[in-house]
């Protein structure tokens, strides 16, 4: 392993190489993959990302998203159901598929829904062998993407994978159509590790001599994770941990100075088939967490650096790209949009409606801000509050106070702002009178809350919290983030998951709230339904 180096900004890129070395291949044009399964309603981001990098310094790259792709796929082929259900899903699927990308069919919660669910059916029709399938997830009953050895096995033995008719197929259309001199293979979540290095596995058989390099959020956890260690065998000539501009760029002989691209590139997606009312465009203005101290977080853990583009520069780049591409919403993908960029973006609006996540600061308990935020077009912020207690939240270190969070949630509602609050229960801090509290709240301000992501707490391997607790294994995988543990306050998993299955979810005024959660896309259709004039412009 190469010693991590330092960009010009300072922040560390790190490149492990394996097998045989890449050497520059200037003037030639590379292949991006954004494999399946994610969910299919918005471009990829990191590699519409890194496709920017590349065109703004002169090499234009070709861009497949085998995710889109795949799924519509497999639903096209999906056998006839033997049950009444499957068998109406499968009749009506090109109509669904249809209703999904119409904005009429958001407007009925019901219909949506039906839509939704049925195409999700055929897609579980769809899947072959152990393999289960939806629209946001891919499950194997043999192989999981926590064990290296199983993601080498889905190397070896790519037939397997339900997949890999289309995969097969494309990937020797890509190598036929490119010559490309690299492969890049954006893995971002598990759900898409799999059926990755299937691909892998099946380009590496058929196609020796392509040069394959594996980057994306998912390997860059791998590889900040002591305890996630694995071997590629031979599979993969680079890695890529961090962002993966600056690798690329030099690696076809140009220079980038930045670790993270301002230039975007959405023109090779193709947007008409994406499952949404429009185009959905994602734009990071930083990596990393600005705040950074939150004892539970993954980012804690992995000390993952932040780097902040400039906000003026990021927001009139949003802008720029947002007038050339007309989306139907913007997605900010940062883990916390700064204040700063807030500010920038009621300064210089993109003239699209935007959303994304944020720390609940002062500003957002200010009736004016808020009132101008949302007249910049935001139409849904993610806030993560994870317990309303106040003895909780100053041991996790999360820098906020319950009594913010109240006043805030009432300012956004009050300025037409949906909010998708985020709560994370079973943590060391917390008890089951911590969680009732938490209950309380969310009653109390429940007129003021559009919708809840409800989530158990996963202690990661080299947090903060893990030094203090004694733990157990957990899932059972060498490439496991996460540690089980032996809850100090005998709040343990099982009565975490009895309080929210039993109580917290079963009172009538979350019940309602839950009620409107948008099944499999979740939060990135929630804007689309949260009444606040995103279809206006």
């Amino acid at each position: 392993m190469n010693s991590p180096r330092h960009n010009e900004d300072g922040r560390k890129h790190q490149t492990v190489r394996m097998g045989t070395s890449i050497t520059s291949v200037k003037n030639s044009r590379p292949v991006l993959i954004n494999p399946p399964v994610v969910k299919p309603c918005e471009l990829p981001a990191g590699i519409s990302r890194l496709a920017g990098a590349l065109e703004h310094s002169g090499h234009p790259c070709t861009v497949i998203d085998m995710n889109i792709e795949g799924l519509l796929w497999l639903s096209g082929h999906a056998k006839p159901g033997n049950d009444t259900w499957s068998a109406r899903a499968g009749r009506n699927i090109a109509r669904n598929l249809g209703a999904l990308r119409d904005k009429r069919t958001y407007l009925n919660f019901d219909r949506y829904k039906r839509c939704v669910i049925d195409t999700n059916r055929v897609l579980g029709t769809a899947s072959s062998g152990d393999a289960r399938i939806s629209l946001s997830d891919y499950e194997d009953r043999c192989l999981s993407p926590l064990r290296s050895g199983d993601l080498l096995e889905a190397a070896a033995h790519p037939r397997d994978n339900p997949f890999y008719d289309y995969l097969s197929r494309r990937i020797s259309e890509i190598m036929a159509e490119n010559d490309p001199p690299f492969i890049g293979f954006s893995l971002t979540y598990l759900s898409q590790a799999l059926v990755t290095f299937a691909s892998i596995g099946f380009l590496r058989a058929e196609y020796p001599t392509v040069k394959i390099i594996l980057g994306g959020a998912l390997v860059t956890s791998w590889m900040s994770n002591a305890s996630a260690k694995i071997s590629f065998g031979g599979l993969v000539d680079a890695v890529v941990a961090g962002p993966g501009e600056v690798f690329l760029v030099e690696l076809l002989g140009s220079q980038q100075k930045s670790a993270i691209s301002s230039s975007y590139s959405y023109d090779m997606f193709p947007h008409s088939d994406y499952l949404a009312p429009g185009m959905i465009m994602p734009y990071s203005t930083s990596t990393g967490c600005y705040y950074g101290k939150c004892s539970f977080c993954p980012e804690t853990a992995e000390g993952n650096a932040y780097y902040q583009l400039k906000p003026q520069l990021a927001v009139r780049q949003i802008g720029r790209l947002a007038l050339r591409t007309r989306p139907s919403l913007i997605h900010i993908l940062d883990n916390a949009i700064s204040p700063a960029v807030l500010k920038a973006l009621i300064k210089e609006p993109p003239g699209s409606p935007w959303y994304g996540f944020v720390r609940m600061t002062g500003e957002l308990t200010d009736p004016d801000f808020c009132a101008r935020l949302k007249g910049s077009g935001c139409v849904m912020l993610k806030i993560g509050v994870e317990s309303a207690d106040q003895e909780v939240l100053d041991a996790m270190r999360k820098g906020i106070d319950i009594s913010d969070v109240s006043r805030g949630l009432r300012v956004l509602s009050e300025a037409g702002i949906g909010t998708y609050v985020y709560l994370l229960f079973g943590t060391p801090m917390e008890n089951e009178l911590s969680a009732r509290r938490t209950l309380d709240f969310i009653v109390k301000h429940g007129s003021y809350i559009n919708f809840l992501n409800l989530a158990i707490f996963n202690l990661p391997h080299y947090s903060p919290d893990a030094q203090g607790v004694e733990q157990k294994s957990f899932y059972g995988g060498d490439l496991s983030f996460y540690t089980d543990f032996v809850h100090p306050k005998g709040w343990d998993r099982k009565k975490v998951r009895y309080f929210l299955d039993r109580v917290f979810t079963r009172h009538a005024a979350v019940r309602e709230i839950v009620r409107r959660q948008p099944p499999f896309f979740t939060s990135n259709h929630a804007p689309f339904f949260c009444n606040t004039g995103v279809f206006e412009k």
